[in-house]
């Protein structure tokens, strides 16, 4: 087992405009108090391989930060984060991933790219839907201990996402990678079933929330 214990604090420091300052008056702020207002982004959590932490909270309130901050607590060699797995430009995508035709076509269905056509096409060509679920399959085949990804399945329907949510479920618990992911979709969670919710407000630290505490274990 793992413990992140991970905290970072913006403080608010605006150059400030007439209009700047003309909204400070019209909500009886003043500089002192824009100094004092900070944006702490901060959490402490316990970790054991194949678990699936979930970073969650409205746009804008520090997940993608509380995710960085988890990216930089762990050796590189160890975890891959999607943001930074590129798109070949000339390559088929099943040729993209790694294995023989059976083993690439595993991890693409366990990352929701099931269909023969868009498996010809380069990964440049594909939706930014597909993209982002090609750079998941990708991390799949990586065979690092930690996959990291932002906004996920945000940008898929309510279905896709339950299922691409129970293969990762299945996947974390087969292979005993640990997912940390951000998103503010919660439609998935019954089937992604995270051994940790941590929820972001605009201010303060993160809530964590076990999986024990709010839910039945899953069989």
């Amino acid at each position: 087992m793992t413990r992140f214990k991970i905290s970072r604090t913006f403080n608010s420091k605006p150059r400030l405009s007439e209009k700047s300052s003309q909204l400070m008056r019209m909500f009886g702020l003043t500089f002192q108090d824009v100094q004092r207002k900070a944006v702490t982004c901060a959490c402490d959590v316990r970790v054991s391989p194949g678990d699936i932490i979930y970073i969650t909270g409205a746009s804008g309130s520090g997940k993608s930060v509380l995710l960085a901050q988890f990216k930089d607590s762990i050796d590189p060699e160890k975890r891959i984060c999607l943001d930074d797995i590129p798109l070949p430009p000339s390559k088929a995508v099943i040729d993209c991933i790694d294995g023989d035709l059976c083993l690439s076509l595993k991890y693409l269905c366990t990352a929701g790219i099931g269909d023969v056509f868009s498996m010809l096409k380069t990964p440049v060509q594909l939706s930014l839907g597909q993209q982002y679920r090609f750079r998941l399959a990708q991390a799949l085949a990586s065979g690092r201990q930690f996959i990291l990804a932002d906004e996920f399945c945000s940008s898929l329907d309510d279905i896709t996402a339950a299922v691409i949510a129970y293969k990762i479920r299945s996947f974390a618990d087969s292979k005993k990678v640990t997912f940390i992911l951000a998103g503010t979709t919660r439609r998935m969670l019954l089937d992604l079933a995270p051994e940790a919710i941590i929820e972001k407000d605009f201010s303060g630290p993160a809530r964590t929330i076990y999986r024990d505490s709010y839910s039945e274990p899953r069989i």
